[in-house]
């Protein structure tokens, strides 16, 4: 039995999949009372996945984390919910770090008493922001800057310190999956990082994307390695299920940059007609669009992509049209 934080979220929907298609059962704790399980899952609900309610923000609902575990047998564990206070909150700020923190070390110390075999703790492909260019797909073992530019990849960085740290004193199998720019179904329709999620939406509704809200313009040729959530719900799963890993930090993506040009070309496959109007070229002065090598996921795990860009933008336009909202 495996137990997922934030289970019920984008990330752990597909990792749910991903572990009842690979023979596991699932309990999935969510911070809010579910009102509904995925369709995807549906299925399975009641027999070989089950839905718990636990804050692990708040102290005193942590021992119902310990309780949740014990009853349900779990044997390892995929720490997916928030370890950053992010989005910001009204409130001392220290206060926050605090929450965010005592979040990891809550599932650490129920995973201890559980003797769970594993740990699989969520990280972010942030962490290499700083990182000098190599040319190439970046490694796990690549020396990181000690500063961040996101209170995200800030704290990401601090956890797999900790984790680090928690495996040596507690003996448990503690592992970091850097993960890279996931989207997909159950995705939000907008990122502030990148614009695959409002190229595809807007495709979906024939109307021109609202890329306003990103961090920095959409060039056509630039892009960043994108995973897509299949993929990523996949490779999670395999870390978990591994019988032997070798290393205590994997990436998790596609392994190469998919550019705002492929995803504007297989759009205008399949939804011909789509106003998308992206600035030629790339951003004076962009940095290296970056990719990471997952050697080490597939050598450890057997990990494959599945979804090549054509295929994942068909699918995630044909998961729209069907009339998902996410």
């Amino acid at each position: 039995m495996i137990l997922i934080t934030g289970g019920l979220g984008f990330i752990g929907t597909h990792t749910a999949r991903a572990l009842l298609d690979l023979g596991e059962s699932c309990v999935l704790v969510q911070r809010r009372a579910a009102t509904a399980v995925p369709a995807v899952l549906a299925a399975e609900h009641g027999t070989r996945l089950f839905v718990e309610q636990a804050d692990l923000a708040d102290p005193a609902e942590r021992g119902r984390l310990r309780e949740i575990g014990a009853r349900h047998g779990v044997t390892g564990v995929v720490h997916l919910a928030g370890s950053a206070p992010w989005p910001p909150a009204p409130g001392d700020p220290v206060d926050a770090a605090r929450t965010a923190l005592d979040s990891l070390f809550a599932v650490v110390q129920a995973a201890a008493e559980w003797k769970a075999e594993r740990v699989v703790v969520a990280s972010t492909i942030g962490v290499y922001g700083g990182v000098e260019a190599t040319g190439g797909p970046l490694g796990e073992d690549l020396p990181l800057p000690m500063t961040a530019g996101h209170v995200i990849p800030a704290f990401k960085k601090v956890g797999e310190l900790l984790t680090g740290h928690l495996a040596a004193a507690t003996g448990l199998d503690l592992v970091n999956a850097r993960i890279s720019a996931v989207w997909g179904p159950f995705g939000r329709p907008a990122s502030v990082f990148f614009a695959a999620p409002q190229l595809v939406h807007a495709a979906a509704r024939g109307t021109a994307p609202d890329l306003s809200d990103l961090y920095a313009p959409a060039y056509a040729d630039q892009g960043t390695d994108l995973i897509y959530a299949g993929d990523c719900g996949t490779a999670l799963a395999m870390l978990q299920l591994a019988p032997r890993l070798d290393h205590r930090t994997y990436n998790v993506a596609s392994g190469r940059v998919t550019t705002n040009a492929e995803i504007a070309a297989a759009l205008a496959e399949l939804a011909p007609g789509t106003p998308i109007d992206l600035p030629p070229g790339r951003a004076p002065q962009a940095p290296e669009d970056i990719c990471l090598d997952i050697t080490r996921l597939r050598q450890d795990t057997g990990y494959a992509p599945r979804y090549g860009t054509a295929r994942a933008v068909a699918d995630y336009l044909g998961w729209l049209r069907a009339g998902n909202a996410r």
